[in-house]
């Protein structure tokens, strides 16, 4: 485990121990009721802080990392589909853990889990409130106060989105291997006989409801200082944030690799980088209206984790912000379908 290089591949960020991560865009939620996992639209464009070190902010290229573009009250989610070994990923909001609503810390915690557990959890589109639902997660600028760093700590000071992997144990990680080799020869054997019951099931999540489309190079600008963004929440969707099943001592003491995820407005994207911003959020009501899906998922063989309790009192952006304004098409129950039962630069970390 001597790797710690957090690597691109496309838009998609790998850390190490297998852990891989995309930004999908997505519809926002209103704040009212609990709705099915919305669509996802396509990726967020990833690039590397270090590529474009003349034009971000100098705190920016301190903290290293990654940025993306996203609009202001755009929601998003990740994804963990092409995980390729256990993992358990820290996901930290402005360095707020998004599962516990603890502070950022370099150790797992299982009272309450601080972390997330790939390939069971597929994708996480928000802070988690418990009771099979999380809270969305929705863009919006540093000062105001609405982001769960503001609400949760009283300050806003570091916004983005923060990763970190931790591998199974090198005895764990062992017999994990194993394990799958025979699995993997009894699939073949099957295979072989004409039986098709017996194949493995993939390592990696179900495959996350959204298209992903790429974004070219970038050109040099004047450096300034960037409007800073971070992540508040939206309305609320059904979606369980698994408890691990694992004990504790499963995993690595230390983890394998960390990045930090800076949030850029689209006019800084267009400044940063020379590259065109995606086009702005689809409209609610037309994506309804057009009969495209949304998604219920459920295990029935994992436990939900209870909300962290300073995550029970963040109110949404709206407050801040105001009403979305569009009307809600809620969708048919027919658009509601069930899921479930190293190339590349690396990344360079920073001091965060």
């Amino acid at each position: 485990m001597t790797d710690t290089t957090v690597r691109i591949e496309g838009n998609t960020l790998r850390l190490p121990g297998g852990a891989a991560v995309r930004f999908i865009r997505t519809l926002r939620l209103p704040e009212t009721g609990t709705h099915a996992l919305p669509p996802g639209l396509g990726e967020f464009p990833v690039r590397r802080v270090a590529d474009h070190a003349d034009t971000v902010p100098d705190a920016w290229r301190a903290r290293g990392g990654v940025m993306l573009p996203v609009y202001l009250r755009e929601a998003m989610w990740l994804s963990f589909a092409g995980t390729t070994e256990p993992a358990a990923l820290q996901v930290g909001v402005g360095k707020v853990c998004a599962v516990s609503g603890r502070p950022w810390s370099d150790r797992l915690t299982r009272d309450p889990q601080n972390y997330v557990v790939l390939p069971r959890q597929p994708w996480l589109d928000g802070i988690n409130s418990g009771t099979g639902t999380v809270r969305q997660f929705v863009a919006v600028p540093l000062g105001l106060g609405a982001t769960v760093e503001g609400q949760v700590t009283g300050e806003e000071v570091w916004g983005g989105v923060q990763l970190q992997s931790f591998p199974l144990n090198d005895g764990e990680l062992a017999r994990w291997r194993e394990e799958e080799r025979r699995r993997a020869e009894l699939a073949r054997a099957a295979a072989r006989t004409g039986g098709g019951y017996g194949a493995a099931m993939p390592m990696s999540a179900p495959p996350a409801p959204g298209a992903a489309p790429a974004a070219p190079g970038a050109a040099p600008g004047a450096r300034r200082p960037a409007a800073a963004m971070g992540l508040g929440v939206g309305g609320s969707m059904r979606q369980e944030v698994y408890r691990d099943d694992r004990p504790l001592t499963d995993w690595a003491d230390r983890p394998a690799g960390r990045v930090f995820v800076h949030l850029v407005t689209p006019p800084e994207w267009r400044r940063i980088t020379g590259e065109a911003p995606p086009p702005s959020p689809v409209d609610r009501a037309a994506y309804t209206r057009a009969g495209l899906p949304w998604y219920e998922y459920y295990d029935q063989d994992a436990a939900d984790l209870d909300p962290g309790e300073p995550l029970r009192d963040v109110k949404p952006v709206g407050d801040w912000i105001g009403d979305d304004h569009e009307p809600w098409q809620e969708p048919a129950p027919q658009q509601v379908l069930p899921l479930g039962d190293a190339p590349g630069k690396p990344v360079e970390d920073g001091d965060w």
